[in-house]
């Protein structure tokens, strides 16, 4: 009889289990299984995406293998990302948690596919050695990866396995560029000294490839981009993110402002990077309280990546849970939870952290971050948690510009400046707020425009590396009618962050309405490049542009862009471009109508009252009244 021939060959194991999965088995057994049965298919497409497949599956057990141990590797750390991202949706006690373990070794294979071996049992006591949540890989895995990937590997030693003669040197796999084991001469192995943080980010930055989280090249998404000399109005050539209104896990309504906040600030913090390209906070919190799926956002707001989360406040700590996926293959890049003592200081230290990794996982190969940006994403902190918190109510306002919110948040900052004198950000929203009591004439301080100058002169004496506080100074330096210093500090804050859409659009606004349509509108037009679901507001220049043109048609329909039925300024607007136009006689008086409903006694009197504190020139007024008188308007206000 011939014998039958043993077919042998080499391969990367991963072997891999649930954590704690007979608990979650006596505490819901139909639970358990459904969410097991999603996890594993979910485990199966990343296998196979890396050229896998999957031996195996008992009970909550999982053996692949692998032709490649750099395959093997990175499948292993893509599965935590999505296992760490699928369990953002699920309470805590009922989530799942992996370990992994890997090896390179000789196996037996079967006819139908079944392998043996030392190569499968040590793979088997690497995932034992692992964390919750983390994997572990021989040193056979290690050295055959070692130089082809940026992640870090942690030396845990020689560790003696069940049934093998000797012991097995075993690391841990860290999904981040950072320290990495070197051998000295006797054959011990160090760490490379930690350096300062801000150049390990650098580092992290320029070494972490896109294609190595799982996407592509970053071209695709910068075809369309202008060529321009002029930095400010360089669309950014790298990749595009949005950040999703991180969800409210409080079960307290009134922590809703906290989470956007926080959610903003993120925003903030991303765009200052000019290789990224960000949708802005209007265009991302439109699809707050929506389940919508990320594929169907991602393609309405242009962008190849996604950062989404929920933070949990109670009493002094805060739990936050974030993660990065690439829309185009629904990959989880990154995910990580944190849970920290809730002050400012760990606000900031997580903010930054989060900002971090997410440049770090769609940052290019070459350095798609300069490192200038980086320098100036060191921020100006407060240890006052009031005084932060007084900062989000001012970005609470901003979303609605509405007076309930402005007076919260106006003598909150009042205050936040005397608790946190040092705290740039806080001087900044004190200013921002005074500027707005001029504007719409909301209940603050007396004099808000010199108020709002002297709090924005504060801030940028605290940071004058901060777009936030140029911005804040150059608003303020408007509303004073002071141009040419305005021009001055809005160029300053448009070359710190070139890249914010709501920054652009407003600094844009008010430039096209001194007179310098075409520099005005050409940022206002980025600021729509870059933020496709922008706000209506973003059209104001643009269609007063046209207007000034005496191209009355296409003005009056970009004003149909702005949206907003109940804000008088675009009924207003309506008002003067239908009375310019012959056999809209009709439509215009019943602007006119609608804008008195909306402002009580409006005349051309309050018209030049109000277009004064925009610095629109005398020129662009007067033909804005002379629409205002065909349409109607009255000269005066009526005596009551």
């Amino acid at each position: 009889m011939t014998e039958k021939r043993v077919n042998r060959k080499l391969a990367a194991i991963l072997s891999a289990d649930v954590v704690g999965y007979s608990k979650l088995m006596a505490d819901d057994e139909a639970a358990t299984v459904s969410t097991l049965k999603q996890y594993r298919e979910a485990v199966g497409h990343v296998i196979e995406r890396h050229k896998g497949r999957i031996v195996n599956a008992p009970g909550d057990n999982i053996l692949a293998e692998f032709a490649s141990a750099v395959e093997a590797v990175q499948a292993a750390v893509e599965i935590q990302k999505s296992i760490e991202g699928r369990n953002v949706e699920l309470p805590d006690d009922r989530r799942m948690h992996l370990r992994i373990g890997l090896n390179l070794g000789d196996v037996i294979e079967e006819d139908d596919g079944t392998i043996y071996g030392d190569g499968v049992n040590i793979a088997a006591r690497m995932e034992a050695l692992a964390e919750e949540g983390g994997i572990c890989i021989s040193s056979t895995i290690h050295d055959a990866v070692e130089g082809k990937l940026d992640f870090g590997f942690d030396f845990l030693g020689e560790r003696p396995v069940k049934n093998i003669a000797k012991p097995v040197r075993v690391y841990r796999v860290r999904d981040e560029p950072g320290e990495r084991p070197i051998q000295t001469t006797t054959g011990q192995t160090k760490k490379l000294p930690l350096i300062m943080a801000a150049v390990v980010l650098v580092v992290a930055i320029a070494g972490v490839s896109i294609w190595q989280s799982g996407g592509g090249p970053a071209s695709e998404e910068t075809e369309t981009a202008p060529e321009t000399s002029d930095p400010v109005l360089a669309l950014p050539t790298g990749p595009s993110i949005a950040v999703l209104p991180f969800v409210n896990m409080s079960g307290d309504p009134d922590q809703e402002y906290f989470v956007d906040g926080l959610t903003e600030q993120v925003i903030s913090a991303l765009t200052r990077f000019s290789g990224l390209r960000v949708s802005s906070r209007n265009s991302a919190f439109q699809f707050k309280g929506k389940a919508v799926d990320v594929g169907e956002i991602g393609r309405k707001l242009d962008v190849r990546y996604i950062l989404e989360g929920s933070i949990r406040k109670a009493n002094n700590i805060i739990r936050v849970t974030a993660q990065l996926i690439d829309v185009t293959t629904d990959s989880h890049l990154w995910a990580q939870t944190y849970e920290r003592e809730l002050t400012a200081t760990n606000i900031f230290a997580l903010q930054d952290d989060i900002t971090e990794k997410v440049v770090a996982k769609v940052g290019q190969r070459h350095g798609v971050i300069p490192r200038a940006a980086m320098s100036r994403e060191v921020r100006k902190e407060t240890d006052s948690l009031f005084a932060y918190d007084c900062v989000l109510r001012g970005y609470e306002y901003y979303r609605t510009l509405s007076p309930e919110p402005h007076k919260v948040a106006l003598p909150c900052l009042l205050r936040a400046v005397e608790i946190a004198p040092t705290y740039a950000d806080a001087w900044a929203w004190l200013s921002i707020m005074h500027g707005e009591t001029y504007k719409w004439g909301y209940s603050g301080v007396e004099n808000p425009r010199e108020a709002a100058l002297l709090a924005a002169q504060r801030a940028v004496e605290l940071d004058p590396d901060s777009a936030t506080t140029r911005e804040a100074l150059a608003n303020a330096h408007y509303l004073l009618h002071d141009v040419e210093r305005f021009y001055i500090e809005a160029d300053r804050a448009m070359a710190l962050n070139p890249n914010d859409p709501s920054m652009l659009g407003s600094l844009g606004n008010f430039i096209a309405y001194t007179g310098r349509w075409d520099r005005g509108v050409a940022l206002v037009n980025k600021a729509m490049a870059l933020d496709p679901v922008h706000p209506g507001w973003f059209y104001m220049a643009p269609g007063k542009k046209h207007y000034w043109e005496r191209d009355f048609a296409t003005a009056l329909a970009v004003f149909k862009k702005v949206g907003l039925p109940g804000f008088w300024m675009n009924q207003l607007q309506f008002a003067y471009t239908l009375g310019q136009l012959p056999g809209r006689e009709g439509e215009a008086a019943a602007a006119v109508t609608k804008l008195q409903d909306l402002y009580p006694g409006f005349s051309i009197e309050t018209f030049y009252e109000e277009y004064r504190k925009y610095n629109f020139t005398r020129e662009f007024m007067d033909l804005a009244a002379d629409g205002l008188r065909k349409a109607g308007l009255p000269e005066a206000q009526s005596p009551d």
